[in-house]
């Protein structure tokens, strides 16, 4: 059976290996990476050092590159990531900046990945993280953001060079996206974070870069691959979301923060490799413990997680929208105008 065009299998290599991967080696090297957070906890900042800790999730979201040179590219990345974070901020100064922005910057990266192979970054990974920035209206905090996250780059970049080379290929670079199907995939993309976006400013969330973003991390031009996302982001969320809350009830002393900061990280870097997307689990338990440290209130605990997990979500839900169920019916109007045009075709 031939494969549907509405589905390419652009990044198929995404949705190859185990279901939950775990790699010893890069679980440890985001250990050590997380050293200086977990001392910065230990000083009596949890809230600080915790924060720290979200500076190394460049790099264990990326990884190591066999080559020592190639990893040097993970300075760029950290860059990326606070570029990102500030072009978030400084569109949410007002509302229609907001909505229109992210929808600028979704196209623009989804046309980027038909030209170059950087744009699959662009669409993956810096687009999701600009939609993180909409959270901080702020731009002092966002920037403070930005700096946390390159200078954890810099740092994991050094720990990384440490590691003696292997002889592992690079992963190969993701295939382009059709450019007949960017415009139209563009903008459906757009159409899901803006939509996210302009929710969340109608409810007055607190944090209108949630549900944007997770619309944009679970969204992809395979059909498949969305589908696994959708329900992996969800799932991780809402466990993630649960061990924070479990974690706090606990009244912890100040070690165990350093402790859960470092496995945290720890376990976003060892099960990168997984095909289902479980590191949304370790990215909500170190947000949520961040946020409640100050009021671990049950009241705040529970509209936190409500927050969380409802954005979350909105956002997988609003990807679903536009990115399979209206292409569906565009798709099924098309063959449905194709096949009354050619029955209604010239006769002699």
């Amino acid at each position: 059976m031939q494969r549907s065009p509405r589905t390419p299998r652009t990044g198929a290599p995404e949705s190859l290996g185990p279901r939950i991967a775990w790699s010893w080696p890069a679980a440890l090297r985001c250990a050590v990476c997380t050293l200086p957070a977990a001392l910065v906890v230990l000083s009596g900042d949890p809230s600080k050092g915790l924060a720290w800790a979200v500076g190394i999730l460049p790099a264990a979201i990326v990884g190591m590159a066999p080559a020592r040179r190639a990893r040097l590219h993970l300075v760029a990345v950290g860059a990326l990531f606070a570029l990102s974070i500030l072009i978030g901020s400084a569109l949410a100064q007002t509302s229609v900046t907001t909505v229109v922005g992210i929808f600028a910057v979704a196209y623009a990266a989804a046309i980027l990945a038909s030209r170059a192979a950087f744009g699959a970054v662009a669409m993956a990974l810096c687009a999701p993280v600009a939609a993180i920035g909409l959270s901080y209206g702020d731009v002092g905090e966002a920037a403070w953001l930005g700096l946390i996250m390159f200078g954890g780059s810099l740092f994991s970049c050094a720990v990384f060079l440490l590691w003696p080379e292997s002889a592992a290929s690079p992963p190969p670079a993701p295939a382009l996206l059709p450019r007949r199907r960017a415009r139209a995939y563009g903008v459906c993309l757009g159409l899901a974070a803006a939509t996210a976006a302009g929710i969340g400013i109608a409810i007055n969330t607190d944090h209108v870069g949630w549900a944007p973003a997770a619309a944009l991390l679970v969204m992809r031009p395979s059909e498949e691959m969305q589908k696994v996302r959708s329900v992996g982001r969800l799932v991780s969320v809402l466990l993630g979301a649960l061990a924070a809350v479990a974690f706090l009830r606990a009244d912890p002393a100040l070690g165990f923060y350093a402790v859960v900061a470092i496995a945290a990280i720890a376990g976003a870097g060892g099960t990168r490799g997984s095909r289902w997307y479980v590191t949304a689990a370790f990215t909500t338990f170190l947000v949520l413990v961040m946020l409640l440290y100050a009021n671990p209130t049950v009241a705040t605990e529970q509209w936190r997680v409500a927050e969380r997990v409802g954005e979350t979500a909105l956002g997988v839900g609003l990807a679903y929208v536009f990115g399979l169920l209206l292409p569906d019916v565009v798709h099924r109007v098309q063959l449905r105008r194709a096949r009354s045009g050619a029955a209604s075709g010239p006769t002699a």
